[in-house]
């Protein structure tokens, strides 16, 4: 089962969350990049970087499963008239290598513009490293 199926049954209430965080890190999946002019840049994205959103004080990565499901982001922004480079990246190394050099929490947004396909892969434990995640006390201090 692929992660846009894992996303349906889980918003569905069928899923099974280790199953769908395991399929987020097996699947490959399409990160824009901002253009070195910095179109499609968002506040504190650096041009030719990842693209991301902040909300809630979490810097949230834009990641797809698909093409299709980029196009239909970028149709969301009224930008689908210029062309979205994009980076093919395991979601397990979107979590375990591009969170942890981010000053302050981050997570994956995937397919933001699919009304019912959207998961967010927040920073927490289980998701990204114990380090980056919210949820557990730095070392030496109690939760």
């Amino acid at each position: 089962m692929g992660l846009t199926e894992e996303i349906s049954d889980y918003r569905e209430g069928r899923g099974d969350p280790g199953r769908l965080v395991g399929s987020f890190r097996r699947t490959v999946l399409l990160v824009p990049v901002t253009d070195a002019t910095g179109a499609g840049t968002a506040a504190g994205d650096a041009a030719g970087g990842l693209m991301s959103a902040r909300s809630g004080g979490i810097r949230w990565f834009y990641a797809f499963t698909d093409e299709e499901s980029l196009f239909r982001f970028a149709g969301a922004r009224g930008e689908d008239g210029r062309e979205w480079p994009y980076l093919a990246v395991l979601g397990a190394r979107l979590v375990d290598a591009v969170v942890p050099r981010v000053d302050g929490p981050a997570g994956v947004a995937v397919n933001v513009a699919d009304r019912d396909g959207s998961m967010l892969f927040p920073p927490v434990a289980g998701i990204v490293p114990d380090a980056c995640a919210v949820d557990v006390a730095p070392e030496g201090e109690v939760a």
